[in-house]
């Protein structure tokens, strides 16, 4: 079983951390590749980073993909997350659990902003 497990800041917006978990069941009910596609939060709301890959683990996971859902590399995505998954790894070290580049090193998202505008 493979989960995505998309991550973002947190707002004290609920309605911001509302769009989040949105956005996650819109992915999962596009996805093929994911058994389960859910969200996590660096800070401000729940489920933590964490949470979230235990959340994964325990539906019985066996690939956990990671995708910061952030423009630039930050401390947040350079170290805070990297911080956060690591336990988890070495946790459990008979699964897969890839972090992913952060989503503004996608290489499409130039073209996407530019098809937004034109």
């Amino acid at each position: 079983m493979k989960s995505l497990l998309l991550i973002a800041h947190g707002s004290r917006r609920e309605a911001s951390n509302d769009e989040i978990r949105a956005l996650a069941s819109k992915l999962g009910s596009m996805s093929r590749r994911f058994d389960t596609v859910t969200c996590a939060f660096l800070e401000l709301a729940e489920p933590s980073i964490p949470d979230g890959i235990e959340a994964c683990v325990q539906v019985g996971a066996k690939e956990i993909v990671i995708l910061p859902y952030f423009l630039s590399a930050g401390r947040h995505v350079a170290e805070d997350i990297p911080a956060l998954v690591q336990p988890k790894q070495l946790q459990y070290p008979e699964l897969k659990i890839e972090l992913q580049p952060y989503l503004g090193a996608a290489e499409p998202l130039p073209a996407l902003l530019l098809s937004l505008v034109e």
